[in-house]
């Protein structure tokens, strides 16, 4: 392995693809260890369509009718999420994901649609952002640093880089901004 003071970035790569390097090589430190590598692979999954925030909004939804219809209009507004992102905006960028040689520590599905931006950082910002509404200072602690570790488990497992992490966050944001004005998850009593 080697340190991110040793490593001389290529000087005909772009601004973003030394940031993805700069970024990977922090990262190669903690691959290839246990636990760490099962307890990221373990979230990686989690995030898979977006599994982790439904299971939470379903077992919140438990609480009470309102929340369990707050589970349901979750999972409405994720799969739109997921429209928007991996039939649109994918498709425009059509980035490929990062190439890596050696076998992956733990078993982990290759998704079919192209790198930009991280459908997995989007949904937990989306979900981050709704799930939010009705929680507490802590839950929405926990529920943003949730996503944020689902978000950077895909560049540990190296299935997306830095910069589609970062944009998937921000898309995400937006988008969860978007879907509370108009498809609040609780809707505001008169």
């Amino acid at each position: 392995m080697t340190s991110i003071e040793e490593t001389e970035p290529s000087p005909e790569l772009s601004v973003i693809d030394r940031f993805d390097e700069r970024v990977d090589e922090f990262f190669d430190r903690f691959r290839g260890t246990e636990p760490t590598d099962r307890i990221i692979y373990a979230l990686t999954e989690l995030g898979d369509f977006g599994l982790i925030w439904v299971l939470l909004a379903f077992v919140r939804g438990l609480r009470s009718e309102e929340d369990g219809r707050a589970a349901w209009r979750l999972m409405a507004v994720l799969a739109a999420e997921s429209v928007i992102i991996n039939g649109i905006v994918k498709t425009q960028f059509k980035r490929e994901r990062p190439v890596i040689q050696e076998p992956r520590p733990h078993r982990l599905r290759i998704p079919l649609s192209t790198s930009f931006p991280s459908g997995h950082s989007s949904t937990a910002m989306v979900a981050g952002v709704l799930l939010a509404q009705k929680s507490s200072t802590p839950t929405k602690v926990a529920l943003f640093g949730l996503g944020g570790l689902v978000a950077v488990s895909r560049i540990h497992v190296r299935i997306h880089h830095a910069s589609d992490v970062a944009g998937g966050l921000a898309v995400g944001l937006g988008l969860g901004a978007i879907a509370r004005a108009v498809f609040p998850l609780y809707r505001r009593r008169r």
